[in-house]
């Protein structure tokens, strides 16, 4: 990168923080090749979103291929839970093993599941993996009290979660936005009060949802859900190389 521009700085890979976590809605092999010649060193993880996992005839070539570029994988969220409300929990955990996969994410945004249940389902699958839990419904009707959303945060980064996704589904419409994309931002702040951002990643699909968060918690801050081809222009907000996030006062972007 030129070191003529006074750029914010950026953590290396492996990063805790600064993690870009991108949704794969179904790339071919290629298209994995491609995304990595273009982005490869700004996609810190990779979730196959959903159940597309069991749907994907070519699943271990794209593992495999991930696997080649050094980025990790997590299968969505909503398998778990699928998995969990047919009792089939040790069989999913057996196939992630089988597939070689180190992460695996824990939610409940659409079963309904006891949350000290969630808990000890966290402990179980931290002795084996990193997980991702994520906290809030894709029902954009169920709203969440904030001193809720802290409270399930804190118990499951302490069950053993490594990192706390917060909702807002592939549309950013539900979690901590309101059903038009708007970010919640009450909530968001009551939430990164009691916190620490780095033990979070905030679904953001949109554009202006990234932007929001650059400008309130700084170019390091986790996002998630980030479509294959907005890596590149992600990082550039990030970077302050875009608009949205140029400095005006004669600062870097990485401050709030």
């Amino acid at each position: 990168m030129p070191a003529f521009l006074d750029l914010p700085p950026r953590s290396a890979k492996p990063r805790d923080q600064g993690i870009t976590h991108v949704l794969d809605r179904g790339l071919a092999v290629a298209e994995i090749d491609g995304l990595v010649e273009v982005a490869g060193e700004f996609v810190d993880f990779v979730k196959l979103g959903w159940g597309t996992a069991v749907a994907t005839r070519n699943l271990h070539a794209k593992l495999d291929r991930y696997r080649a570029h050094g980025i990790p994988v997590v299968l969505g969220g909503t398998l778990t839970e699928l998995a969990i409300a047919q009792r089939k929990l040790d069989g999913l955990i057996d196939w992630l093993g089988e597939l070689g996969l180190g992460h695996v994410e824990i939610s409940d945004g659409t079963i309904t599941l006891d949350h000290e249940e969630k808990l000890r389902i966290i402990e179980r699958l931290a002795r084996d993996f990193t997980v991702f839990s994520e906290v809030g419904s894709k029902d954009d009707t169920k709203i969440m009290a904030p001193y809720r959303w802290v409270e399930q945060i804190e118990t499951e980064l302490q069950a053993g979660a490594w990192k706390v996704i917060a909702e807002a589904r592939e549309t950013g419409t539900a979690g901590i936005y309101r059903p038009d994309g708007e970010v919640r931002m009450g909530l968001v702040d009551e939430i990164v009060h009691d916190i620490d951002p780095v033990s979070l990643v905030f679904e953001a699909p949109r554009k202006e949802q990234q932007v929001w968060f650059l400008r309130r918690l700084g170019a390091e801050v986790n996002l998630g859900n980030i479509p294959p081809g907005d890596v590149l222009s992600l990082e550039t907000l990030r970077l302050g190389l875009r608009s949205d996030t140029i400095p005006t006062d004669g600062t870097d972007s990485g401050g709030q």
